[in-house]
């Protein structure tokens, strides 16, 4: 007969207390620690497992990645962890990168802005044939103020798509093509409460943006798409009861589109902003806020959620991972750069506006030929206009054809793609010229991505500092691999990491003598 034995607790482990043995024992995150004093009562140290013999001062309980940030983020989204890829324009965040990501039971998003809608659209259908029963994953949805027709239809797609979870990124004002995105498919649950069908994530980088997504959608635009029949009387009823947004991304010196406002500086003040306008409309369910922009290493994925993010949202960092859809060039020029090789440049989306947004400058040119570019435009009413020395130049030494040919090519892909702006451009002659610039950025761009060798000196990359924080994070290690490079791999490491200097700095506020190696975590793989 055989006798079950009674389960052995385990053994006590001696108190440490040299700086090694600290710093060792503070890594293990996942197992309670406590804080013990030594034998003459001043020096303190760390014990594991079962309460040790002698003073124990305190016990801190196990530390897992996933509870740094806000529980609600992952209850809301159906994710383990508060971690979202955020979308990199022109497709650069692939289809592949979302669907690891999902399941990684992370949040990906599909960089749709700069795309021809048939690509968009190839892009949703295989998206949601794939990831139809989960919830976890999104496309991005970005404010297009010189193509709102094209920004109205995305936002159709994605509804008549089903797709769960939606990016509202590089919005100035409200548009009908957000509200209807935020506004369709409400309705009352079986206890009351307001359930949504599609759950929004918008990207702010200014507290007066983030206001107008933290309060309900206006009535004016409500009004406008029930008037259209694109919304129901009861949901734009419901639409005035609950936030635009009930998860609110601070942007903060991100790539790409930026403001470059320090994160320490702008997330506590859309917070404050979020509990105010959470008080004065009596909002039922808490709105979550996230951080982004300039997160490319623990320490500062730590610090993201020490300030009260829910959840942190990376960018640049995930432009040299394996499913990123850019060139393997474009990927090695970033995986060079340090944290002062970024320069603003102009944005093609937003030339006309004079829009800045933020790129790698080591080893392209494009921040500074863009730059010539935006100021001719400034300076002239046309083309014709422009002198002919600087004309030239530009011809020449940026365009490297004439202003004709690339008006030609300029004119082809507007036949194909809205041909109101050949007519708007017919009639004025400053928004031809505009058109003919914006060639040469959105062009740069796709040189990027496909990797168009001759043009290595005009590449636009968007990139911020925390790019140059990650490769002097990852040097020498596992994740110095291009093929270990995987947007899993960076995101797991980058939240251990985080897990880890959180436990540090628990440790340190109790006193306990840490070691600089204690607030280091080296890359490896995890899974």
């Amino acid at each position: 007969m055989s006798v079950l034995s009674a389960p052995v607790a385990p053994a006590a482990s001696p108190p440490v207390f040299s700086p090694e043995e600290i710093a060792a024992r503070a890594r293990r995150i996942r197992e309670p620690v406590h804080i013990v004093s030594g034998p003459a009562g001043r020096e303190l140290g760390l014990a594991a497992g079962p309460l040790p013999e002698g003073p124990v001062l305190g016990t801190l309980p196990p530390l897992y990645p996933e509870w740094l940030g806000g529980r609600t983020f992952c209850e809301a989204h159906g994710v383990r962890f508060p971690y979202v890829a955020g979308e990199m324009a022109n497709g650069i965040a692939t289809t592949r990168m979302v669907s690891a990501m999902a399941g990684a039971e992370m949040l990906g998003f599909f960089g749709a802005g700069g795309l021809a809608y048939a690509e968009v659209e190839r892009a949703v259908h295989a998206l949601a044939d794939e990831l139809r029963t989960r919830a976890n994953w999104g496309v991005n949805l970005i404010h297009s103020p010189a193509e709102p027709a094209l920004e109205f239809r995305v936002a159709e797609l994605l509804l008549r798509c089903g797709v769960p979870r939606i990016s509202a990124s590089a919005y100035m004002e409200l548009t009908p093509a957000v509200v209807l995105c935020s506004a369709r498919g409400l309705r009352r649950g079986a206890d009351g409460s307001i359930v949504r069908r599609t759950r929004i994530l918008a990207k702010v980088s200014r507290p007066e943006v983030a206001e107008r997504f933290l309060a309900p959608a206006p009535a004016a635009l409500l009004d406008l798409l029930v008037g259209q029949g694109r919304l129901t009387p009861q949901e734009a009823g419901l639409a005035a009861l609950v936030p635009v947004a009930e998860d609110i991304t601070v942007e903060a010196d991100s790539g790409g589109h930026t403001d470059n406002r320090p994160l320490s500086v702008l997330l506590p003040r859309i917070a404050l902003l979020r509990d105010a306008l959470c008080h004065r409309y009596g909002y039922h369910r808490p709105v979550r806020i996230g951080a982004a922009g300039g997160l490319g290493t623990p320490a500062a994925v730590g610090a993201a959620f020490a300030l009260g993010a829910s959840y942190v949202v990376t960018g640049s960092v995930n432009q040299t991972a394996t499913e990123a859809g850019l060139s393997e060039e474009a990927k090695a020029m970033l995986c060079e750069a340090d944290v002062a090789d970024v320069a603003m440049a102009p944005a093609a989306d937003m030339f006309e506006l004079g829009v800045t947004l933020q790129v790698l400058s080591r080893g392209t040119m494009f921040a500074q030929r863009a730059a010539r570019l935006h100021a001719a435009y400034r300076a002239h009413g046309s083309l014709e206009e422009i002198p002919p020395a600087l004309r030239a130049a530009i011809e020449q030494n940026v365009l490297r054809a004439s202003f004709d040919e690339v008006w030609q090519h300029t004119r082809a892909f507007w036949e194909r793609r809205d041909p109101s702006e050949i007519t708007r451009a017919e009639a004025d002659p400053k928004h031809r010229m505009a058109l003919v610039f914006r060639w040469y950025l959105g062009s740069s761009s796709r040189w990027a991505i496909t990797g168009e060798t001759a043009r290595r000196t005009d590449y636009q990359i968007w990139c911020g500092p925390a790019t140059g924080a990650f490769n002097r994070w990852v040097a020498g290690t596992f994740l110095a691999e291009p093929a270990n490079r995987s947007v899993v791999q960076i995101a797991l490491n980058l939240l251990e990491g985080a897990a880890v200097l959180t436990r540090a700095h628990q440790l340190r506020t109790c006193g306990v003598p840490l070691p600089s190696e204690a607030f280091a975590f080296t890359p490896r793989g995890l899974a």
